[in-house]
């Protein structure tokens, strides 16, 4: 049979990706062509709404490139193809159990398409796919429809928030937990939210409102969801924000290098601007104010009733469903939520009392949790049955080590947050574990028995209280502390920033070969040269007006006049008349009341800046630790100083309690070979000087120079070259060394001498 001969235009109309091309470049000349097509959509469309589940594959596939033609091209005719976005809406609505799984995906695809060339806008698209997303009952259309949901969010808020939008998405999200508490529909809006405010693109207080209506539901999937957005979801943010910064690193120098190196292409070329690009960009972001992200903990509207309602609603209720390990998840939100805001729930106390016992499952949880809801505004009579328990149970002598270890690790805990709750013979009771043979129940005594050092003095024995806390009892400095009572809020280390600020000042002025002594005038000009401190040059006369203080010698007077140092070595000091110990307490006094006073004034009479702000964290961890001390006292210092400075928000974790415990087990000799071995490196593969070097030359990117090349190379490569220059005659090894001498000079083929 002879082949009939195939048109140009029924070419055209068998392959649609070419007319698609072809109408993008000219639609008015393939108007009519187009109308062709769309016409035949029509047709298939009504032929497959008449029967949706007898359809045929020949008219889906046909129905199927129709759709994807037509969206592709949809910009180009906006008039003809009007209600276009509609019939996809309804196909996909009425009929989407029905429709087959690559129709249904590319209806969805092309749904996406008309929103990214703006012929719907988003709301037409999420009033489409949301209803579908809690209803359908397809796994994977689910996830689609997920994602898709998720993007168009994200690109709607991509360059502007777009306020507008997220105000109707959550109003949506919000409805839908509240409308029926049971259903287990409800996931998704935890699943929405979550992933937004992980991205943070959703920061405000309605988003935790959502959640915290989820953790209210009545459904397991939903609650768990919703309380683990409060205990994780802050640090999945800043995980996010890390991976981000870390993804956007180019190594410029590895670039120059390859484009230098390697042969020249426009592809090279865009790789190396899109890498300028992407360096640029990272810059202007570095410079760019840091948003203040708040913790959702901090965006609830009422923490008090929220914490009531969900501690009534899901532990006290004997018909809740939850089981013991999402019944402790609730319990760490809520007594995150009471020691954070300081909430009184005293409800709350009572309920730890059945689960404080060694048998209990997860027991370290509870006690975290324990710690974790107590501050300084709980009666101490509330806490004090609960310290006795802890005591009772798990501080004892025929205790394992581990299990008394972590009691006095949880009673420190609590008694950090309220002093208060211990009583005088409990206390001298547990300091006595200090010379216990188990090392990590002697450290926590130890632990114990510092804290009260600090902070209840008066309640350890005289042998027990040191030195410090002695010499601070009889002279009246520490002083018992009172139920409810607050410290002044101040800015700690204030003076110092003060001190650093004279010293600066008068190094500059004897640089500049001035007087150390400035008067306001010459005090401003110094000052005003100094970028950093540029914001306070200004402010100088009202900081002189207002008491005087800024004076170098009165920083003298107080080092000089400071008697604790000469009573130490001197033994004549003892026999000191009482005038003298009256006038040294009275320039005590004397000497607070100056630092208070200035520390007041120029905490009021001057703004701080940035640089001052990391000036004063740095000189705060320079006091901190005394540099005097050895290293491994040093160390212990900052630890002991870094879990005192623990934020508010950390949360306190079952880890934090069991960590001395881990000092109470015997370690195995692989235990003592690992710990050994931890951070040293790997020594079990033995490489030469040579392949460290070419190891490290791959990892910068660079290439093999061509003396390597040829070493490595076959030698039946070779021998072809070696037998031709052996037949080489004397003119012409002579005209290939002028050859090689000319390219040494030039700079080898490509001439690059002196680049």
């Amino acid at each position: 049979m002879v082949k009939r001969k195939v048109g140009a235009l029924e070419k055209i109309d068998a392959d649609l990706p070419n007319l698609q091309y072809k109408i993008r470049r000219d639609p008015v000349s393939y108007r009519e062509d187009f109308l062709k097509q769309y016409n035949q959509y029509e047709s298939q469309r009504e032929i497959f709404l008449r029967a949706p589940s007898s359809a045929t594959d020949a008219g889906i596939i046909s129905l199927r490139d129709l759709i994807d033609f037509t969206s592709h091209v949809a910009d180009c005719y906006p008039g003809i193809t009007m209600s276009f976005p509609e019939e996809l809406s309804q196909i996909l609505t009425l009929h989407h159990k029905d429709l087959e799984s690559e129709l249904r995906e590319k209806i969805v695809g092309s749904l996406v398409l008309l929103r990214r060339k703006e012929i719907i806008d988003s709301s037409v698209l999420l009033n489409t796919l949301f209803p579908l997303l809690i209803s359908t009952p397809s796994k994977t259309l689910r996830t689609l429809l997920f994602q898709k949901v998720l993007s168009d969010l994200r690109t709607s808020n991509a360059k502007t928030t777009n306020h507008r939008l997220n105000r109707s998405v959550q109003t949506v999200l919000y409805n839908l937990l509240t409308s029926d508490r049971t259903s287990p529909k409800g996931i998704w809006a935890v699943k929405i939210t979550r992933e937004l405010w992980k991205r943070q693109i959703w920061t405000d207080s309605k988003a935790v409102e959502i959640m915290k209506e989820a953790s209210l539901a009545n459904n397991e999937k939903i609650v768990v969801g919703g309380v683990r957005f409060f205990l994780g979801g802050d640090k999945e943010r800043e995980e996010m924000e890390d991976e981000s910064s870390d993804d956007e690193g180019v190594d410029m120098g590895k670039l120059k290098h390859q484009m230098g190196i390697n042969k020249k292409s426009k592809k090279k070329a865009r790789v190396m601007e899109n890498a300028v690009a992407a360096v640029k960009k990272k810059e202007r972001r570095k410079k760019q104010p840091h948003p203040l992200n708040f913790s959702a903990f901090h965006l609830l509207h009422d923490p008090q009733g929220f914490a009531e309602t969900l501690f009534s609603k899901h532990l006290q209720n004997t018909n809740s469903k939850l089981n013991l390990e999402q019944k402790l998840l609730v319990l760490q939100l809520v007594s995150r939520l009471v020691g954070l805001h300081k909430l009184t729930v005293i409800s709350l106390y009572s309920y730890f009392i059945k689960y404080l016992t060694p048998r209990q499952p997860s027991v370290t949880s509870f006690l975290a949790s324990l710690a974790q809801s107590t501050h300084s505004l709980v009666p101490p009579d509330v806490l004090e049955p609960l310290i006795q328990k802890i005591a009772n149970e798990f501080v004892s002598e025929a205790a394992a080590a581990e299990i008394a270890s972590a009691g006095l690790n949880a009673i420190r805990e609590i008694c950090v947050r309220q002093p208060l709750a211990m009583n005088d013979t409990l206390l001298q009771d547990l300091v006595m574990y200090r010379k216990s043979k188990d090392k990590g129940v002697m450290m926590a005594a130890k632990g114990l028995l510092s804290l009260y050092r600090e902070v209840g003095a008066d309640m350890l024995k005289k042998r027990d209280r040191g030195k410090e806390a002695a010499m601070g009892l009889r002279s009246g400095e520490r002083k018992e502390r009172r139920f409810g009572e607050e410290e002044a809020g101040e800015i700690e280390g204030i003076e110092l920033l003060e001190q650093w600020k004279e010293e600066e000042m008068q190094r500059k002025r004897l640089e500049k070969a001035l007087p150390a002594d400035a008067g306001e005038d010459e005090q401003e000009e110094v000052e005003g040269e100094d970028d950093s401190d540029g914001w306070e040059a200004e402010e100088d006369d009202e900081s002189d007006d207002s008491g005087g203080w800024v004076n170098v010698e009165s920083d003298v007077e107080i080092e000089i006049s400071d008697s604790e140092d000469d009573k130490r070595p001197a033994k004549k000091a003892k026999a000191a008349s009482a005038q003298q110990e009256t006038g040294d307490k009275e320039n005590q006094v004397q000497k607070q009341q100056e630092v208070e006073k200035k520390i007041s004034t120029l905490a009021t009479s001057r703004i701080l800046t940035p640089a001052d702000l990391a000036k004063l964290q740095e000189l705060r961890s320079e006091a901190s630790i005394n540099k005097a001390l050895p290293a491994s006292q040093r160390k212990r210092a900052a630890q002991q100083q870094a879990a005192q400075n623990r934020h508010v928000d950390d949360p306190l974790t079952a880890a934090e309690i069991e960590g001395l415990a881990a000092l109470s087990k015997k370690a195995s000799k692989a235990d003592k070979i690992a710990l050994a071995r931890d951070g040293k490196a790997d020594k079990s593969e033995h490489k030469s000087t040579q392949a460290k070097r070419k190891e490290q030359k791959d990892s910068q990117g660079k290439s093999t120079t061509n003396r390597e090349k040829a070493r490595k190379k076959n030698f039946l490569m070779t021998l072809g070259k070696a037998k031709s220059k052996q037949k080489h005659s004397l003119v012409e090894r002579g005209r290939v060394l002028k050859a090689h001498v000319e390219r040494g000079k030039r700079g080898g083929k490509r001439g690059n001498k002196g680049k």
